[in-house]
């Protein structure tokens, strides 16, 4: 499995990207960006999926079996929170956009249909996570005990630029006691320097050695990686450039973010006691 996939390597059209399951070589989680210009629109279905459709960067419109919603959206991945439609499986969608815009649609594999919603930026859960060089704000649009879904999980994370955020390294891979198994994608937003730079991040993923992976990627705005098993973290935002990324999972168990930490580095977490909380992360 690759589990680095550059900017661009999945396009297909209007789609910036598609990444399915087929595609990634699992079972369950899925992601595709939908890039459109002013006055465009795009018309799909869910098929056997639930999907979240967050904007990236733009508003737009979203019609879902008769059913209509207007996305006031943002100007950037980096403007906070955003409002969001949930759409159900087995359900035909048209999104159009009278301004153009950059649209995130995070899928997961589903059996039950629920009903199709659009919630605003206020319902999603705010989370100011870790201290210091920890510090990180998660946005919580689709996650167990704020939204209801089958199987989907999606959140957003904004790291300030010269901080660490999946730290310390964590693991989902296991049904067990306090663990859960899921699959995860990462997809990455960097922000530009002043003079419009690129910006560069890193990520890193690593195994067990009974199932072995191993990942350092240098990320920029539009790559993706694959966390099919192991420790993932750090996601390491270089100075000067703030990093955004966003999460997508689903698995065949219960529908919970379970994790366990990596022993060796699990005390970094009593450290934040005494530190305080960057306060770049606040909304």
């Amino acid at each position: 499995m690759k589990l680095h996939r550059p900017a661009g390597s999945l396009a297909n059209g209007p789609w910036e990207l598609v990444l399915t399951q087929a595609e990634a070589g699992w079972s369950w989680a899925s992601l595709r960006v939908l890039a459109l210009g002013a006055g465009e629109s795009q018309q799909f279905s869910t098929g056997d999926e639930e999907m979240v459709l967050l904007a990236l960067e733009g508003s737009c419109s979203v019609s879902c079996a008769g059913e209509e919603a207007t996305l006031a959206g943002r100007p950037g991945p980096f403007g906070g929170p955003s409002d969001f439609a949930y759409l159900p499986v087995g359900c035909p969608v048209k999104v159009a956009s009278a301004g153009g815009g950059r649209f995130a649609l995070a899928g997961a594999r589903a059996s039950k249909r629920l009903a199709f919603r659009r919630c605003g930026p206020e319902d999603a859960v705010v989370e100011l996570r870790g201290a210091g060089a920890s510090s990180r704000r998660v946005t919580n649009y689709c996650m167990p005990g704020s939204f209801e879904a089958d199987r989907l999980m999606a959140c957003e994370v904004f790291t300030p630029a010269g901080n660490w955020s999946s730290w310390p390294p964590h693991k989902h891979d296991e049904r067990r006691p306090g663990e859960n198994e899921l699959e995860e994608i990462y997809y990455f937003e960097v922000a530009k320097g002043p003079a419009g730079e690129e910006g560069v991040a890193y990520q890193r993923v690593y195994g067990t050695a009974e199932r072995p992976v191993d990942l350092l990627a240098e990320v920029h705005s539009g790559d993706v990686v694959l966390v099919p098993h192991g420790y993932h973290g750090p996601s390491m935002a270089a100075p000067g450039y703030d990093l955004y990324y966003l999460n997508v999972m689903a698995g065949p168990g219960e529908r919970a973010w379970l994790v366990s930490f990596d022993p060796a580095h699990e005390w970094v977490r009593e450290s934040w006691e005494s530190q305080a909380i960057d306060p770049r992360v606040r909304p």
